[in-house]
Parts: structure tokens; sequence; C-alpha cells
């Protein structure tokens, strides 16, 4: 019989992001050629599959009353 696996169901341990370094209970786990894993939380793969790149809290000034000249 098959069994599925939901990943939301599945209980997993904390871990920290290693691009943000956040605390985390959503990620996504990345292995390398030399089988070491690396964790990588949903918001910076959404990120990293936009193409943004600036930091997580960029702002743009001109909204709040400041234009950079």
């Amino acid at each position: 019989m098959i069994e599925a696996i939901d990943p939301k169901a599945t209980e997993r341990p904390l871990m920290r992001c290693s691009e943000c370094d956040r605390e985390v209970t959503h990620y996504n786990q990345w292995f390398n050629p030399d089988n070491s894993s690396r964790a990588i939380c949903w918001r910076c793969v959404a990120r990293a599959e936009k193409g943004f790149n600036a930091k997580p809290d960029f702002r743009r000034g001109s909204r709040f009353g400041f234009i950079p000249r």
C-alpha cells in the first residue's frame, strides 16, 4: 500500500536558515555534492526565485517622504 505523506502534517525540528539566520519550522533541505545539507526557509527560497536581491528589511524611502538624491 502506498502511503501519502503530507509535508505540512509531519513534525519537523526547528532549524536555523543558512541564508537569513532565522529559526524556522518550514524549510527546504538542500544537499551538496559532498553530502552536506543546509536548511533554507521558504521566505529565502521565494526571494531567490523572484530574483529580488535586496535585504529582507528593504524599503523604498520615497514612500515615506525621503527622496534620495
